[in-house]
């Protein structure tokens, strides 16, 4: 009786593999067919992602900055925010990204000293200049002074918000807008806490502010 698993296995009996006419047809009739079911418009957009991504080659721009201390020389596309440049090009996942909107402060970097949020930054934006993130604020092992009075007040539950948090605590002193508890409360008002350690992160400003630390 012939062998039924012949072709199936081209190694059975030590026999070379064979053409399989009727498998072959099924297979070119079965391509035909979804090609010929295939809507234009997904064809287009096969096309159109395909033009994207040539483009993106030639779209890129020379970016020179420096960023914690370190100059960058990078080639960027101009639609990339400074959020998504540090984040996914760079590995600096310190900065956060909570709602890309600029609400929620938890994206907020220093831009020459000034904080800004990296979600609404285009990195194009920040060339020739100075950009300060949560790992450039320590002086290696040595935590910055707010980073200290963060964990000594207990500035922080989840975490997530933290790094926005410190890095627009230390611009807030910087600015002059430390001086009373009510003007905390306004400056840092673009920096949510979704656990509600409001008044620790207050605590923790004011003894910075009060210490006189070079911040």
């Amino acid at each position: 009786m012939e062998d039924l698993n012949k072709d199936a296995c081209p190694h059975h009996h030590g026999n070379e593999p064979k053409e399989n006419p009727r498998r072959n047809f099924l297979k070119q009739t079965s391509l035909l067919t979804a090609v010929a079911l295939t809507p234009g418009v997904a064809v287009k957009a096969a096309e159109n992602h395909l033009d994207e991504a040539v483009a993106a080659v030639f779209e890129k721009m020379p970016l020179h900055v420096e960023i914690n201390g370190v100059n960058q020389s990078l080639s960027i596309e101009p639609r990339v925010t400074l959020l998504d440049l540090l984040r996914e090009q760079l590995h600096l996942t310190g900065t956060k990204k909570g709602c890309d909107y600029g609400q929620c402060g938890a994206c907020t970097v220093h831009v020459d000293g000034h904080r800004v949020n990296s979600c609404l930054t285009l990195a194009m934006t920040v060339d020739g200049k100075k950009v300060t993130t949560i790992e450039g604020l320590a002086n290696g092992d040595e935590l910055h002074p707010m980073q200290e009075a963060f964990i000594k007040h207990d500035g922080f539950q989840c975490g997530y918000c933290t790094p926005g948090q410190i890095m627009s605590a230390v611009a807030c002193i910087r600015e002059g807008h430390a001086n009373s508890e009510a003007e905390i409360r306004e400056y840092m008002s673009g920096n949510i806490c979704r656990c509600g350690a409001y008044p620790n992160i207050v605590n923790a400003i004011q003894e910075v502010k009060a210490g006189g630390q070079q911040v």
